[in-house]
């Protein structure tokens, strides 16, 4: 994105944030199209009115299974702890990131045993099996302990080098990047990329946001091309994009 597109921008997290003020349901609501969005990229077929009554008002979904309603609660609270911790703005770890983790498949994680051992996805344990996604093979993983090490420290110079909102924005998309493609857990890996993207904005007091549902596939596309070409810049544009179209529709609710 060229600098006038990111003065834009910026523009736009202003206007939002001057619009959003104190509007305590925009916040709450906002939180759970978060929970929608992400759970329904993974999977969840529940609806977005679905998700907002069983987040809000307990009611679940009729004739969807029942563990797309776990998998919802469990984001929801993932969400609410990590921005939570956000608060603190404290530098990432990985004991907090395997906090997230569990949380995000609480109830719909499980106990593996393989020839190396155990290890249980719902206490965020880093696995001990190979994983791919598609044509796509993640790291070894026996290499995840030394990446995830290297992840932490770069996330964390990034983040205590930012200084422009394009630094800012960049340092959140390259935790998400990053983190999804090291894949350290059996399962969660993609709503924990995105919950630790949200953990940093929030820690740089910018709005958080989501990748859309209807975007899933050029969402994929972006993260597959950064992979192929070894160039992160399609991806940030990507995300960009996703953030101005998240910003503009949200002004545009709380103006009409």
């Amino acid at each position: 994105m060229n600098a006038r597109n990111i003065n834009k921008l910026e523009k736009l997290v202003a206007e939002y944030q001057q619009a959003t003020r104190g509007q305590v349901d925009m916040k709450k609501f906002t939180w759970y199209a978060i929970t929608y969005h992400s759970t329904a990229i993974e999977g969840s077929t529940l609806t977005e009115g679905q998700v907002y009554n069983l987040l809000d008002q307990d009611i679940p979904a009729k004739n969807k299974p029942f563990s797309e309603q776990q998998m919802v609660i469990d984001h929801q609270k993932a969400l609410v702890y990590t921005l939570h911790r956000a608060s603190e703005k404290q530098p990432l770890t990985e004991h907090f990131i395997k906090d997230i983790g569990g949380m995000a498949v609480k109830n719909t994680g499980s106990i593996y045993s393989t020839a190396l051992g155990t290890f249980d996805s719902t206490c965020g344990d880093y696995r001990l099996v190979n994983v791919h996604a598609g044509a796509r093979t993640f790291p070894n993983y026996n290499k995840v302990p030394g990446l995830m090490k290297s992840f932490v420290e770069a996330v964390n110079k990034k983040y205590a080098e930012a200084i422009t909102f394009e630094q800012k924005c960049e340092a959140a998309f390259y935790a998400h990047f990053q983190f999804v493609s090291i894949h350290p857990f059996a399962d969660g890996n993609g709503r924990t990329s995105r919950l630790l993207m949200n953990y940093i904005l929030s820690c740089f007091d910018l709005p958080i946001f989501y990748v859309y549902k209807s975007n899933r596939i050029a969402y994929i596309q972006a993260l597959e091309k950064a992979r192929e070409t070894d160039n992160i810049r399609p991806f940030y544009s990507f995300m960009f994009g996703q953030y101005k179209k998240f910003l503009e529709k949200e002004i545009k609710v709380v103006n009409n």
